[in-house]
């Protein structure tokens, strides 16, 4: 990896199962985990998110500054204790899932670890989207702005505007659920 790499942020999921009539014991020591990171240089920040029904996944998101930084919290005698300490109130070890925020928007949470879309992939479907929006944007809006004497930068920020909220509330979600077999595919 590049040193521009290792500078990047990194954020990171680990899911794990807390043993029934544990939840409460898991999710204090959990919080009392993320008190030790806050000691650590890098850290950016970090959320507990509860499964949604008894006897689901938690799933503990840390935010560093870079690789780095999070090798080092991974290397500390603090994260090896306190991992030490919640074994008896969780099962196995947490699955870790490393996240470039594309990913994010094409998968979605409930992708196996270690999965990434590759850029071409990415490119594609994000094409696929954007084109038919652009087009219908210029088409049927960008009239409208032109009659009301808009600006040119005022008209094209209020069509971006209208592609990017379509992009990410509309289409990419249907696009995402059509084409996950093509996104995740090995090949």
């Amino acid at each position: 990896m590049s040193d521009g790499a290792n500078q990047s942020a990194v954020t990171r999921i680990a899911r794990r199962r807390a043993l029934p009539g544990h939840a409460e014991q898991y999710e204090e020591l959990v919080r009392e985990m993320f008190g030790l990171m806050r000691r650590h240089h890098g850290f950016l920040g970090a959320d507990l998110i509860p499964p949604e029904t008894e006897g689901g996944q938690h799933q503990v998101v840390v935010h560093f500054a870079s690789e780095d930084d999070l090798a080092r919290w991974d290397g500390s005698a603090e994260r090896r204790e306190i991992l030490a300490r919640m074994r008896p109130h969780a099962e196995a070890q947490p699955e870790h899932r490393r996240l470039r925020a594309i990913d994010e928007w094409f998968l979605g949470p409930d992708v196996p670890s270690g999965t990434q879309v590759p850029r071409w992939k990415t490119a594609v479907v994000t094409w696929l989207g954007i084109w038919p929006l652009a087009s219908i944007v210029l088409w049927l809006v960008a009239p409208i702005w032109q009659d009301l004497g808009l600006p040119f930068l005022l008209a094209t920020a209020i069509n971006v505007a209208l592609i990017v909220g379509a992009m990410v509330y509309l289409v990419s979600p249907v696009l995402t659920k059509a084409l996950r077999g093509f996104l995740t595919s090995s090949r």
